[in-house]
Parts: structure tokens; sequence; C-alpha cells
């Protein structure tokens, strides 16, 4: 038994914050599931890297390019075809835990994180592309893409809200899936076929309050405020699953959007690289693992219950926070608009990089 399983009992969820072909071909994927791992995430970031970064997937541009596919229809095709392996190598996990788990991730075009129609549009098509149950399409929860989760969940497709940083947009992006649901029972949809994810930023925000703090002449609070923004949303989900208009659509079978917690590979050497997930442990979440965390939380990563220590404290650390003059408000949304800038810049690097690979493996030697 693995800390993986030791958290499945604690009902918290690992899933894999990477993806690539070479994973799936050389059988590191399934292992890691033996482990416990029991889901997948991709970004462009990852998909970037994983496609521009070496050679595993050159003989299949090569074979699209001399079709004459563009970059984009290329790019569509490696990441669609990865995706559905992925989908399928975790379905006996999807049907097992009747839906609870075994899901893969695909992102939307970033380009799109300011258009709702667009997002709508993406989001399905993708969806019919890759045409596994258990997909979640990745949608922001920028002022645009929280219209597109209400939508898109009232049409029955598993939306993975990703860029939360805040506690607002928490609350914009679990009503928006509540709505959702509701348009869904008012449609008489299946609501036990749904799932979604609400994904909460975390090690991020620390790098930034911890900068704000240093300015301000306060260190006290550097190193807290993650985890207490964390545990502050987590006891606004387990609130409104005590609300009446929760309870009527979990009666008809209804499942609970999960917080995920994301961004948690430590970025300040200072702080223990387990900490985003030691301290993160609580029922019904999800916390979605870069490969250097997971390593080093299977190793020396501590289990037990967390996210429901210390929750007075943690609302008093973010009061303290704004007496200091530092707005977590304006905080969070700046990181989301530059994560969504940074997403968008590396959707674009990645089309670039197939573009040139493409070039190169189509030209005469």
């Amino acid at each position: 038994m693995t800390k993986l399983h030791e958290l499945a009992k604690l009902r918290q969820s690992v899933w894999y914050d990477n993806i690539s072909r070479s994973l799936l071909d050389s059988g590191e994927l399934s292992a890691l599931l033996d482990a416990g791992v029991v889901g997948v995430t991709s970004n462009p970031t990852i998909f970037q890297q994983a496609i521009t970064g070496g050679t595993a997937y050159d003989p299949a541009i090569g074979r699209l390019a001399a079709d004459g596919r563009s970059a984009q229809e290329i790019y569509e095709e490696l990441a669609i075809a990865d995706i559905q392996r992925t989908a399928d190598l975790l379905r006996p996990l999807y049907d097992r835990t009747n839906r609870g788990d075994g899901y893969v991730s695909l992102e939307v075009n970033p380009g799109l994180a300011h258009d709702t129609a667009g997002t709508v549009a993406e989001a399905r098509r993708l969806k019919g592309a890759v045409n596994r149950p258990n997909v979640m399409i990745k949608v922001p929860a920028t002022p645009a893409g929280v219209p597109a989760i209400r939508m898109l969940t009232g049409e029955g497709i598993n939306v993975n809200v990703t860029l939360i940083f805040g506690l607002t947009d928490y609350a914009a992006v679990a009503d928006a899936y509540i709505s959702g649901l509701e348009i869904l029972a008012g449609k008489g949809g299946d609501l036990g076929a749904v799932a979604s994810v609400a994904s909460f930023f975390v090690s991020r925000v620390d790098t930034a309050v911890d900068a704000a703090l240093a300015s301000a002449g306060h260190t006290a609070l550097q190193g807290c405020i993650a985890i207490a923004n964390a545990k502050v949303a987590y006891a606004r989900f387990n609130d409104l699953r005590r609300q009446p208009r929760w309870r009527a659509l979990a009666q008809k079978g209804a499942r609970v959007q999960r917080l995920l917690w994301a961004s948690t590979g430590v970025k300040n050497p200072a702080y223990a690289d387990t900490r985003y997930l030691d301290d993160l442990i609580g029922a019904e979440t999800v916390n979605t693992v870069p490969p250097a965390t997971l390593e080093a939380f299977l190793d020396h990563g501590s289990v037990r219950s967390t996210l429901t220590e210390g929750q007075d404290e943690a609302a008093a650390q973010l009061s303290r926070l704004a007496e200091l003059g530092i707005d977590l408000a304006s905080v969070t949304q700046t990181l989301q608009d530059e994560g969504v800038a940074a997403f968008a810049q590396s959707f674009e690097a990645l089309i670039a990089g197939v573009r040139q690979k493409r070039d190169q493996l189509r030209s005469p030697s």
C-alpha cells in the first residue's frame, strides 16, 4: 500500500498533472495507476513540453505533415490520441468507482478565455472528438468562462474548471455548476452522469502574497495564505453541500463538484516539498500533482486529514492580511490574468513548435 492508497481511505483522490506519449508507451502511467493515481490532467504547457521538447511525436508529425495537415490540426490529432489512450487506460477505474474517478482532462484553446460562445463551441467539439465518457473539458474561471461552465454542465458535459485563485471566483464557479445541473434536471437529464472539479490554484498564491508581505515589511504570514485560502474554500464547499438547493439536486443523483488543488509544486525551496499535499487533505477533494512532487510525497509525505484543522485560524489569517493592506482579491485576480496569458503563450509556442517540426520533417533531406 502506498501513501496514495492511504489518501483514498480519507476520500481524497490524487491525479497526475502530466501527460505524454512516452509516459503511455513506457508503461509508466500504468505503474502510477498501480501506485494509487486515479486521474490525469493536462494543460497547454504540458503538451508544449511533451510534443516539442523531444522526438517521441516526430513520426506521427511526419505522417500528418505528408497529409498536408496544418500545425493546429496536427496538434489536435496528437493531443486527442493521447487523451483517448489515457481515458481508455483509466476506464476500469471510472467504472469501478461508479464514475467517481478515472478522468482525464483536456483544455479548450486558452485564446478563448474571454469568449463564452467560442469556449462552448470548442468544448463541445473537443468532447465529440475525444468521444470518451471519462474526459473532462477544462474551462477557465474567467468572467466569460463562468457562463460557459453553466451551459456545458446543463448539456451534461464534464467540466474541469481551471485557474481559480480566489474565493469570489470559486463562489461563481460553484453557482454555475449548480445552475447547470438545474438546467439539466429540467430537461430530464441524468445528473449522476455529470462530474466536475473546481481547480483551485495554490502555490502561486503564496509566491505572490509572500512578495507583497516582504514589500510591506510583514513576514509573519509568509507561507500561510495559500493554505488558509484553500481551507476557507473547503469550508464553503462543505457549507454548500448543506444548502437546500444542493440537497434537492443530490436527491436526484447529482455529484458534488469536488475542489481540486492545483499548482501544488512548491515554488519556494524554503518550504517543505510536500506541503501542498500534506496540508490539503480532506474528503471529497482531489490533488493533481506534478511528477517531482508526487515522487516526494510517496517518499516522505504525511497522511492525515488536515483541511478541517485550524479553519478559524485560516479565516483569521485572511482577515489579518486585509488589515495589513494587502487585497487578496486583487492579488488572485492578477494571478488569474497572468495564468490565462501564460497558458495562451504556451499554446502559441506549442503551435509554433509543431509548425517548425512539421516543416522540418516534410522538407527534402
